[in-house]
């Protein structure tokens, strides 16, 4: 069966071997990996998730289209994993890997986003976990092989989407960019510093401070922005990523929706207690989620998605996909990224680490934020080495009191995927 794509292209055209759009997660399990039940688990799994088993082919008129894959989705022996969409991964744009005590998923972002990725591993958790432990799992919110799949989940809402509002024309004042601010491009090695808070610390604190877990690392982050430069020019503006399912009102869906919630620190906050700047951020994101808002997000993002589908040309949608990530470098400096807690059920007794990966837009920060295992582990994904943000804003947790442990620090290592315009 051939469907076509709509949702993907925009994040299809952004991706390059120095920028893929791929989401990974790493988990670090407590015992060693056992590949036989990790196989077993894996095509257990995909049985779920139909629309996960697809290769990407090249209709009519340059247009893309996905068809039934059946070959077995790849799992290697590694960290580094395999090129998507390449005859290394059976043309899957989805594939696992492990080693050791590590289990990885790579997944195109084009295909789905956190939310999405989550439902998958949730439901690999449950088979591995099963099998490798011989312990009963609830099955509560897990989404199960031989399962009927409702078309919400198989639709692209945003494609269905009608009666959208017109989105304005927005001129946005620039904002902080991290790399030229700091005079840092010569430093072009991706890296990612991962700190890990205790959830119930984080929790009272949040509560304490009339904060929530994205808002509140948004808002320390903004500080720290702050602090660093306090006779600036630009704004500080970071955007908090936004689960647009709810807004379009399809919690099944699996395709990547994403919109962005606008966070500025403005100057008249900066004198402000950490509990007031705190409300002043929740405002500004419970004015961003009102359905009328976020549907004008989708109907934004439609729009760009209708304009590369009406070029004829690869480069043509190159061109605008760059366009774009030019405005993108100029008016966020960071983006803020947390799916909400994971819950893996009884998996999670298991589980010793977990990290969610994926690239940042252009010369800006991304920061995930993961809830797992009971604690927040909070990884700042840099296109630059240096620390000077991360300790920025280790020193804004230790003014207020919260403790941290700084786990490693690493070369962010995202697998390609293989485009005809990225080979």
């Amino acid at each position: 069966m051939n469907r076509a794509l709509f949702s993907e292209y925009r994040s299809m055209y952004s991706s390059n071997k120095e920028h893929p759009t791929v989401i990974r997660i790493r988990i670090r399990m407590r015992d060693l990996v056992d590949p036989d039940c990790m196989r077993h688990a894996v095509d257990t799994t995909m049985t779920r998730y139909p629309y996960f088993c697809v290769e990407l082919k090249i209709g009519e008129e340059n247009k893309w289209e996905y068809t039934d894959n059946s070959r077995p989705v790849v799992i290697t022996n590694s960290l580094s994993g395999v090129e998507l969409n390449s005859q290394e991964s059976n043309y899957h744009l989805i594939s696992f890997s492990w080693q050791d005590n590590w289990i990885i998923m790579d997944v195109s972002h084009a295909m789905t986003d956190g939310t999405g990725a989550y439902e998958v591993v949730r439901t690999f958790l449950y088979y591995y976990c099963s099998e490798r432990y011989h312990v009963t799992i609830s099955q509560d919110g897990v989404r199960l092989a031989g399962e009927t799949i409702v078309a919400e989940e198989w639709d692209d809402p945003m494609e269905k989407a009608t009666d959208l509002p017109t989105p304005p024309r927005v001129d946005y004042p620039a904002s902080i960019n991290p790399v030229t601010a700091a005079h840092l491009e010569e430093d072009t090695e991706r890296t990612v510093y991962s700190v890990a808070i205790d959830e119930k610390e984080f929790m009272r604190f949040n509560i304490e401070n009339d904060g929530s877990p994205a808002t509140m690392i948004a808002l320390l982050f903004s500080r720290a922005l702050a602090s660093l430069y306090p006779d600036r020019e630009d704004v500080i503006r970071v955007t908090l990523a936004l689960n647009q399912r709810v807004g379009l009102g399809t919690p099944l869906a699996h395709q990547s929706l994403v919109g962005g919630v606008f966070l500025e620190y403005k100057d008249a906050l900066k004198d402000w207690p950490i509990e007031r700047q705190a409300t002043a951020y929740r405002g500004m994101v419970f004015a961003q989620t009102i359905q009328k808002t976020v549907l004008t997000g989708v109907a934004s993002m439609k729009g760009i998605n209708q304009m590369l589908l009406s070029k004829a040309t690869d480069q043509e949608r190159l061109a605008i996909v760059n366009a774009i990530g030019g405005v993108t470098d100029r008016v966020i400096t960071a983006t803020i990224s947390y799916v909400g807690k994971a819950g893996f059920l009884e998996s999670e007794e298991y589980i010793r680490d977990f990290r969610l990966w994926t690239s940042g837009a252009g010369k800006t920060l991304l920061i995930e934020i993961s809830a797992v295992g009971g604690r927040f582990t909070i990884d700042f994904l840099q296109p630059f080495s240096s620390p000077l943000y991360v300790n920025a804003f280790l020193e804004e947790l230790e003014d207020n009191g919260i403790k941290y442990d700084l786990q490693d620090v690493m070369k962010t290592e995202l697998p390609n995927v293989r485009y005809p315009w990225s080979e």
